[in-house]
């Protein structure tokens, strides 16, 4: 559901129309990365390392080289060296560092012989010590890369934390001494995984010139020609980057794997080559999302105001430095106006992969701890969890942690929506709770293009640059309908490769329909005014006595006579005789996008026999700032609670003592499926952006921040315990009401100890005092 389910300024946007592409998704025509083919193509697949931590003393290829079907073998030697070179997270150069890393790559003409042909390279390692926990590595129990010092410092000894960073203001232990209320606990959250059905695919062909030709399945195409490019030591103009439909993201497809793999074995086979991984190579070779452990302390006064916080947030990099940490540290505190805070941040290596984003990277573990620490001041003090958070919610002026003043914003208007729905005074039943939790993200714009162009029937085509993983070509094609004024199925919108369309960024940061409006709006009214032109030209006015209205040039002023309005088709049929084909681009760096800000309500059912959980009630209210495609908005805030949901539950790597990923693949990595969750109801807010030419505000990727705190408040107020490990599986909550089972009973019983020691005194007492009457 919507706040603003009807909008009267627009006549497209904010409504539900079919998208442009769901047949061919639905029916299977779509082509995914691994449904592309050439002629004469071989298969290329990856030895990967089944060590956590090792040296290779050797690499013996030769007898897979000479197998009968294999045209290619590649090992790091093919690839750019140099200590911190970006190739060696593709393909190892001597030191593998962890379970996964690529060792070696073969291209065989049919996926068996190449299978048959990895099982003959021998590859000589000698065993390292390994580390997966991160605060063992945080202390140095085995350092992963001797030649990294923390921040650079050379005087420093070797560290496998890379780097840190603070923010600080205010007075932090005069605010501590003057609250009322101190809660201070640290939250583990485990490495997981982005969990998108489609595994990285590619198919790579070398042309006789040396230019390369790459199918890829991403979220963002011109980022993996760079990409690639820079990890082979070429020019990104010897690539051409073409987008296939992609199969889920999340965050996880904004970087490479495959595809500099793919060019090598391509480039030395002659052949084009197609790769696509398993699903236990994307669980243990592609980048999850980091685990964390954060330590926090935050207070209040009794009246619910948040007086001071102190925090430290260890975040996993993965094998190699990563640049992650700040986002957590950003969306901390971010919903909130507090004066006085010191949040440090670290990055940790260990020995897992490296690390990616994963739908707002950072953000959960940060609210898990905050939106639960939250939960327990309120108790303490005894306030509403919402009116406290209003109480202390960001406002336009507020300036938040990592720098900038907010805008207007809608943290204060999310909050009233939950507060005023059905479901947050609801009854519950028996062993079930309610937990509230808000959430932030920051949101993104970057570059944009848009090319436009009339066809000869007065159907507009409309060509950008990223791909599509949340309907945004639907909303794409709803912007240019709704300045053209035409129907949205006169649009027909798609994704041009990278020779086609200007410089695209990367469909992540909630971005692609903020920044792709934008550039379809300015290239819009760049048509329009040539339209208006066109017009004029067949009327024999001036421009300024045409207006373009209801898809049509309309005369425009006295004088202009009884002219009928000349439609696209009409205009576009004579475009050869006006000027020549109609068209208009635009390319935008989009800036100022706004933050958006969510509230969540979720209901809990708690077996405290077996310590399962059952969500069995979940709403989401999040700003919008306009919703274009009011469905796929409502889309994105169940996909991300989804999401959240079986983060706070289930999901969570688990490595063995070797060092090996033990649940790599879906029977075993739980995520949640249609039975385990109810229907999340979405409420969109729409508090509009007004730096947005329709007032859009990202919405991927705020709705996975509050779920894991959501959860963590409701199991609380239905078992009365707090869990600050997530995930919060059925063992782990059995665990906790047992624990506190035994704690009631030992209480119990030193309570009746003391009422026996009393009532023995005081027997003791009397007997005396009446003795002493006797005498």
């Amino acid at each position: 559901m919507s706040n603003t389910d009807t909008d009267t300024a627009y006549r497209v946007l904010g409504t539900r129309p079919v998208r442009h592409d769901g047949v061919d998704k639905v029916t299977g025509r779509a082509n995914y990365g691994a449904d592309f083919s050439l002629p004469g193509m071989l298969h290329g697949k990856i030895l990967r390392s089944p060590h956590a931590h090792a040296r290779i003393r050797s690499i013996d290829a030769s007898a897979a080289q000479a197998l009968d079907g294999v045209f290619a073998v590649v090992t790091g030697d093919d690839f750019p060296a140099g200590a911190g070179s970006p190739a060696e997270v593709i393909m190892c150069r001597g030191h593998v560092r962890y379970q996964g890393h690529a060792v070696a790559a073969v291209a065989a003409a049919t996926p068996a012989i190449a299978d048959q042909a990895l099982d003959l390279i021998k590859v000589d390692y000698e065993v390292l010590p390994h580390v997966t926990d991160i605060m063992e590595a945080a202390r140095g129990a085995v350092i992963i890369d001797p030649e990294l010092r923390t921040d650079g410092d050379e005087s420093a000894p070797p560290s496998n934390i890379s780097n840190t960073d603070v923010f600080e203001a205010g007075d932090v232990a005069a605010a501590f001494r003057a609250a009322d209320e101190t809660v201070s606990h640290e939250f583990d959250s485990a490495t997981i995984h982005q969990g998108y059905i489609e595994p990285h695919a590619c198919v790579a062909r070398c042309t006789e010139e040396g230019q390369i030709l790459l199918w890829v399945s991403s979220q963002g195409h011109f980022a993996i020609r760079d990409l690639t490019a820079a990890q082979l030591g070429i020019g990104p103009s010897r690539i051409k980057t073409i987008p296939a439909e992609i199969g889920g993201g999340f965050g996880g497809k904004t970087t490479v794997y495959l595809e500099p793999v793919a060019i090598r074995l391509a480039q030395k086979s002659g052949r084009p080559v197609k790769m696509v991984m398993s699903r236990a190579e994307v669980f243990t070779s592609s980048g999850p999302a980091p685990g964390s452990h954060i330590r926090l302390k935050m207070a209040a006064t009794r009246d619910g105001r948040i007086t001071a916080v102190d925090a430290e947030l260890w975040y996993e990099s993965g094998s190699y430095p990563g640049p992650l940490m700040g986002l957590g540290m950003m969306c901390l505190t971010a919903p909130y106006e507090i004066g006085n805070y010191r949040i440090k941040g670290y990055n940790v290596l260990v020995n897992k992969p490296f690390m990616r984003p994963y739908r707002a990277p950072l953000a959960p573990n940060a609210a898990h701890a905050a939106e639960t620490v939250i939960d327990e001041l309120c108790e303490r003090i005894g306030m509403d969890p919402i009116e406290f958070r209003l109480k202390n919610a960001a406002r336009k002026g507020t300036k938040a942690a990592y720098g900038p003043v907010y805008p207007e914003i809608g943290m204060v208007a999310t909050l009233e929506a939950a507060k005023a729905h059905p479901h947050y005074r609801a009854p519950l039943g028996p062993n079930q709770g309610r937990g509230v939790a808000s959430g932030f993200w920051m949101n993104i714009g970057g570059d944009a293009t848009a090319n436009i162009s009339v066809l000869p029937d007065g159907q507009v085509s409309l060509i950008t640059g990223r791909p599509d993983i949340g309907g945004s070509r639907a909303a794409q094609a709803m912007v240019l309908a709704e300045e053209l004024g035409i129907p949205v199925e006169q649009v027909n919108p798609s994704i041009g490769d990278s020779d086609s369309v200007g410089m695209n960024g990367i469909s992540e940061g909630s971005s692609t329909a903020y920044a792709s409006s934008m550039a379809i709006h300015e290239a819009a009214a760049k048509l329009i005014d040539e339209l208006r032109a066109r017009a004029a030209l067949e009327w024999e006015v001036e421009k300024e006595q045409v207006a373009w209205r209801e898809g049509a040039a309309h005369p425009n002023g006295a004088g202009n006579g009884a002219k009928e309005p000349l439609s696209l088709r009409a205009l576009a049929e004579s475009s050869s005789q006006t000027g020549g084909p109609l068209g208009a681009e635009a390319a935008v760096n989009a800036r100022f996008a706004a933050p958006a800000f969510g509230t969540h309500i979720c209901d809990v059912e708690v077996d405290w026999e077996t310590g399962k959980v059952d969500v069995v009630r979940y709403t989401v209210c999040q700003d919008a700032g306009r919703a274009l495609h009011k469905s796929y908005v409502e889309g994105q805030l169940q996909g991300g609670a989804a999401q959240g949901i079986g983060w706070a539950l289930n999901e969570g790597y688990y490595y063995n003592e070797q060092g090996v990923m033990d649940n790599a693949g879906f029977l075993d990595y739980r995520m949640p499926v249609a039975i385990d969750l109810p229907m999340i109801e979405p409420v969109v807010v729409e508090v509009p952006n007004p730096k947005h030419p329709y007032g859009v505000r990202g919405v991927g990727e705020n709705a996975i921040v509050a779920p894991l705190a959501a959860v963590a408040n409701a199991i609380h107020a239905a078992a009365g315990v707090r869990l600050r490990q997530v995930p919060m599986s059925p063992p782990r909550v059995l665990e906790a009401i047992r624990a506190q089972r035994q704690a009631i009973k030992k209480q119990r019983e030193a309570d009746i100890k003391q009422i026996e020691r009393l009532t023995t005194k005081k027997s003791d007492k009397q007997k005396r005092r009446e003795d002493l009457l006797k005498n």
